[in-house]
């Protein structure tokens, strides 16, 4: 798990991939302890080292597996109750199957705001609906499905939803997937989301 705190009174949970907390889940959290929040990130896999991306089928086979979205979005409920009364506002940031936990927990009215990066899964929860303000980040293009059909029935719920240049992964530095305009456009994003409750 990763802990930065700077006693603030906004706390961002962020959710992995389904590689675990690696580089570039550390170097998010940083950038966002730096924008003035207090950062978690709980270690979900159950294992003591992140894969690395060339073991991508096996990771995705362990999360489904061993983990699974709702045993995944149970620990962060615990998370949440563990943590509520200590913060006036808690945020939600995923990534991919991250992404996904997050949108499932955007429901759970101690949550004040949900940011997914490229949730693919969402497609199998679009029963959901968040109670809290949702920024849904989408790639232009996904090998396992049609994103444009799923923003079309994501849009009806009045959710703030954004396509960006590049495929799976386009805000990972660490990534052959890397769009770094991309990436650029979506962390000046959260930076206004997150400044909505500074002051």
């Amino acid at each position: 798990m990763i802990q930065l705190k700077q006693k603030s009174s906004t706390l961002a949970i962020v959710i992995h991939e389904i590689y675990g907390i690696n580089q570039h889940i550390q170097s998010f959290c940083e950038f966002i302890s730096e924008q003035g929040n207090d950062v978690i990130c709980p270690e979900l896999l159950e294992k003591e080292s992140a894969f690395d991306y060339s073991q991508e089928k096996l990771a995705y086979h362990h999360f489904i597996e061993n983990i699974g979205f709702e045993r995944s979005a149970e620990k962060l409920k615990a998370i949440l109750s563990k943590y509520r009364l200590e913060y006036k506002r808690i945020v939600i940031i995923g990534f991919s199957v991250g992404a996904t936990v997050a949108w499932i927990c955007s429901e759970d009215e101690r949550v004040d705001g949900v940011i997914g990066f490229y949730g693919s899964r969402i497609r199998n929860y679009l029963e959901v609906t968040p109670m809290c303000p949702t920024m849904l980040f989408f790639p232009e293009e996904e090998p396992s499905f049609q994103v444009d059909e799923v923003i079309a029935a994501l849009e009806r719920k009045h959710i703030d939803i954004q396509k960006y240049s590049g495929k799976h992964g386009f805000s990972d530095p660490y990534s052959s997937n890397f769009n770094k305009e991309s990436a650029q456009k979506t962390r000046d994003r959260i930076i206004d989301f997150l400044d909505v409750w500074k002051g």
